[in-house]
């Protein structure tokens, strides 16, 4: 009998029990499969990437400033430092949670009872420290500011209130306590650590330093982890800065030039003081400002104007035409010169500031009695070239090497430029332009045998005290002869003279050797002339110079306007000082001036 067929298995339907029950199981299989490969993933081969994840999440940074090095005087009298300041910042995700006892119950005070603790700790409105944290909040943020700039105590009594979330910040506030004497100067440093002018951005990169970083792992309530990933990254401080600046000294020229800018109804006003070897000693302008309270400062006000500041000098300039006349073998301080009441030349009538018949002048006495026409006379003996080259080897055309910031270079165009009239104005110091510092520096000249020297301003970079000279690689030139020197000096001796133009500039006990100055001045606002510039610069004592004082008076409306009214007696005052507080004993009287006039030969008996 033939074997029977098996028979046909029996097709399972979908909805057949076992055949649910396979692919149930085989989709179990599966799904248990990817969450066993994700978790050898992150348990096996991921789990340092999730840890570090986890740990960035907890680490705050944070900048640790560098302090910025201090400004100091000659003497090391501080003239700008900084004080340690703390700004306070807050997580407010964990503040919101802040609770205190109130009416003898612990509550929930959230932001708002923080910020009014914080503004009560501080002495602030609790206002603006709210609308920190809910902005921070808002946003979910771990760290927004609430206050800069606050003390050491202030910050004590913050941390004593246990805010969850409340932190700080190293931070530091610039102190200027000199005040509004050396504002000019110094410059300001503002809020975010910049500087603004003067010698803060000068020596910027001295004074900066580099910051540093506080890396450390915060608990959820804001707090510090003792044990966590914590490391620091120490800051660099800057070094401090010392200047040539005297600052007893800085501060009388300050106050003398504020008085006499008042008393003269003047527009503005600078004192530059140095040494021979031209090392400045005071730098003062007025109107100044305070540079703890920048913010109420006008434009006007914060710039040292003897730096930045360029004028036509008028006669002050006569020095270096003197100078050249007599280093090149021109004249001499006994030359005569016959000087007529007026004077055409180039299609113009030059006049003296004073109308006078004609006058048998010696080139001293032109310098004395502060003669255009006289100058223009014994000038003409020069050719443009070489009155060009005097002053630029007197430093005219040219910034002081100082490096200050916002510094003029003045204005001396080339002489081949120079128009007719020019030819003859630039000898009496109109139709050029010089600072307060190239001015003084030229006479500084003067009074060195001269030499002229590089102008100083820095005197070391050091810190605890102890400073060292800055490199420079500028040298000293002789610019005339000692003998040229001393002659010059001579004749500007003869100007403080019973018969000349500044007797007003004299020091009981020291002989002086100077010059005024009072020029037409311009104005680049209204761009025409407006008013004067009257000047006195000097130095003594005369046969053994310590220091080199130049004032300036810009526009004097109340009196008069000339240099030797309105700026010689500014002049004596400070000076006055300078030698007394710098112990220099009495010189004598003034030397016995060269003759400032001549007898004609027509005239004489025989």
């Amino acid at each position: 009998m033939p074997p029977k067929r098996p028979r046909k298995p029996v097709a399972l339907g979908v909805g057949h029990p076992r055949r649910r029950a396979r692919v149930l199981l085989v989709a179990t299989l599966f799904v248990f499969s990817i969450f066993a490969a994700q978790l050898l993933r992150i348990q096996g081969f991921d789990a340092q990437r999730v840890s570090a994840k986890a740990l960035d999440s907890r680490l705050h940074v944070s900048s640790i400033p560098a302090q910025r090095g201090s400004i100091v005087d000659a003497n090391g009298t501080v003239l700008a430092a900084s004080l340690d300041r703390v700004d306070i910042v807050g997580d407010a995700t964990a503040t919101v949670v802040y609770k205190k006892r109130v009416d003898g119950q612990v509550r929930t005070v959230g932001l708002a009872g923080a910020a009014t603790d914080i503004a009560n700790a501080i002495g602030a409105q609790p206002q603006p420290i709210l609308t920190a944290l809910q902005q921070a909040e808002k946003k979910k943020s771990q760290f927004t500011y609430l206050a800069k700039g606050v003390t050491p105590a202030q910050w004590k009594t913050v941390q004593a209130l246990q805010i969850p979330g409340i932190s700080s910040e190293a931070a530091s506030e610039r102190d200027y306590p000199q005040g509004t004497a050396l504002a000019p100067l110094l410059g300001w440093v503002d809020a975010s650590g910049q500087p603004g002018g003067g010698v803060e951005q000068m020596e910027q990169k001295t004074l900066n330093g580099t910051p540093g970083k506080h890396v450390y792992e915060q608990a959820p309530d804001g707090t510090m982890i003792a044990t966590g990933d914590n490391k620091d990254k120490p800051a660099v401080d800057g070094k401090d800065v010392q200047l040539t600046i005297n600052n007893d000294l800085q501060w009388y020229a300050q106050n003398a030039l504020s008085q006499a800018v008042k008393k003269a109804g003047a527009l503005s006003g600078e004192i530059v003081v140095m040494d021979p070897k031209q090392n400045l000693k005071a730098v003062a302008s007025y109107p100044s400002f305070d540079n703890n309270n920048i913010g109420a400062a006008t434009s006007g006000q914060l710039q040292s104007r003897p730096f930045t500041d360029a004028y036509e000098p008028g006669s002050t300039g006569k020095v270096i035409t003197m100078s050249a006349l007599l280093a090149e073998g021109k004249a001499t301080p006994t030359s005569q010169v016959v000087v007529p009441p007026t004077l055409s030349r180039a299609g113009t009538t030059f006049h003296d500031a004073e109308v006078h018949g004609t006058e048998n002048l010696t080139l001293a006495g032109v310098l004395a009695q502060s003669s255009n026409i006289g100058t223009m006379l014994a000038g003409s003996k020069l050719p443009s070239s070489t009155v060009y080259d005097y002053m630029r080897k007197f430093g005219l055309g040219q910034t002081s090497g100082t490096g200050y910031p916002g510094e003029s270079d003045g204005v001396l165009s080339p002489f081949q430029k120079w128009s007719e009239t020019q030819k003859y104005t630039v000898l009496y110091g109109q139709g050029v332009a010089a600072t307060g510092i190239q001015e003084a520096s030229i006479f500084a000249t003067i009074a060195n045998n001269g030499v002229r020297e590089p102008i100083k301003l820095v005197s070391g970079i050091g810190e605890n005290g102890t400073f060292t000279r800055p490199t420079d690689d500028r040298t000293s030139q002789q610019v005339v002869s000692s003998s040229v020197a001393s002659q010059v000096t001579k004749m500007m001796e003869g100007v403080v003279s019973s018969d000349g133009t500044a007797k007003s500039a004299l020091v009981p006990g020291y002989s002086i050797a100077g010059k005024t100055g009072t020029a037409n001045r311009y104005d680049a606002t209204l761009g025409r002339y407006d008013g004067y510039t009257a000047s006195f610069i000097g130095f003594a004592p005369a046969s053994n110079p310590r220091y080199v004082v130049a004032v300036t008076i810009q526009r004097p409306t109340k009196g008069s306007i000339f240099g030797g009214d309105v700026a010689a007696p500014v002049f004596s005052q400070v000076m006055s000082y300078a030698l007394k507080n710098g112990g220099v004993p009495p010189s004598g009287k003034q030397a016995a001036p060269y003759p400032l006039t001549f007898q004609p030969a027509s005239s004489r008996k025989p």
